[in-house]
């Protein structure tokens, strides 16, 4: 007797809980940047769709992520602002951030598991001193923001950080505290394409492969 296929729920069923514009509908320049995203990434983030039901707020979105997160003048390394959204994320559980930023995490280290265990406890990261000071601010910011004073601030200070750093650090924390926010309300889930990116391969899976 044949085994049954266990039937497996799809846990990825909409991007939005709002409506999500046709993108031939979109403003000529709002196309051209997803289209780039789907040269580039191959895919369109589902943040970039979900926030196409208002073109002008997709503009700001992506002004200010490219300025934060893809900037040639950033003071933090593109890791560091990754680790810190995921961090942020985390505390705050917002699945579509976790996902996309922890694969973020993965390609940028080349480290298949940090990733997983900075979304759990990242205090049990193996970090330096520097990322722990960035990632311990930014969990306060998160967790207790009303708490955050110079003692925290001295600390980023501690190891190395100057002033304008540590307006980038916070700059970070806050703009990942306002996504996860919107996220929440708008109901997104991630793209399943971030699940599996930037993972090794599964030896088990070869083998069987090469036995084939």
């Amino acid at each position: 007797m044949a085994k049954k296929k266990r039937e497996t729920p799809d846990q990825l069923q909409h991007i939005s809980k709002l409506p999500i514009p046709d993108a031939a509908n979109l403003p000529e320049d709002l196309q051209k940047y997803m289209h780039v995203c789907q040269e580039k990434l191959g895919l369109i983030p589902n943040v970039i769709r979900a926030f196409s039901l208002r073109p002008e707020k997709l503009r700001t979105f992506i002004g200010k992520y490219n300025e934060l997160m893809l900037g040639e003048d950033a003071l933090l390394t593109r890791l560091e602002r990754e680790m810190i959204a995921v961090v942020v994320s985390s505390q705050n559980h917002c699945v579509y951030c976790i996902t996309s930023h922890s694969q973020a995490v993965r390609e940028l280290s080349e480290d298949p598991v940090l990733g997983d265990i900075l979304m759990v406890n990242y205090r049990e990261a193996n970090l330096t001193e520097r990322q722990r000071a960035i990632l311990d601010y930014a969990f306060k910011l998160t967790a207790n923001p009303s708490v955050v004073g110079d003692a925290d601030r001295q600390k980023l200070m501690d190891v190395g950080l100057g002033s304008k750093e540590i307006f980038e650090v916070t700059d970070t924390a806050a703009y990942f505290n306002y996504t996860n926010r919107m996220t929440h309300g708008l109901g997104m889930l991630p793209n399943e394409e971030y699940f599996g990116m930037n993972r090794p391969p599964d030896p088990g899976l070869r083998e069987k492969k090469a036995a084939e």
